[in-house]
């Protein structure tokens, strides 16, 4: 089993910034991606940003060129800066891992970006 604890959200304005983290624990001898979705209230849970093990990077076109996706393999701890946040981007966050076959899902956090 795998465990997957995220931090870093809240209350923020328009146009500021969070950082969000997730730490993997557990089970871990190989991390394949580890990633960030979001889902808004009567929405589905969509792709934020993912990062794989061998750093290939990939934004949902919404978040390009604001948020950043970085990893420390050596903490197995992913992390999601959030700058310039839009209103739009409030959502309950969740941090996935790709562990062997099986993806593993934290619980969330939420972040409300008020205008």
């Amino acid at each position: 089993q795998v465990q997957l604890v995220e931090s870093g959200g809240g209350l923020v304005q328009a146009g500021g910034s969070l950082r969000l983290s997730c730490a993997a624990s557990g089970s871990i001898f190989s991390i394949n991606f580890m990633g960030w979705y979001r889902q808004a209230p009567g929405k589905q849970r969509e792709l934020v940003a993912v990062i794989t093990s061998g750093d290939r990077i990939n934004y949902a076109d919404s978040v390009k060129g604001r948020f950043t996706i970085s990893g420390d393999s050596a903490k197995n701890t992913v992390y999601l800066q959030m700058n310039s946040l839009k209103p739009e981007d409030t959502a309950v966050y969740y941090c996935n891992a790709g562990v062997r076959t099986t993806t593993y899902w934290g619980k969330g956090t939420l972040v409300t970006v008020s205008s």
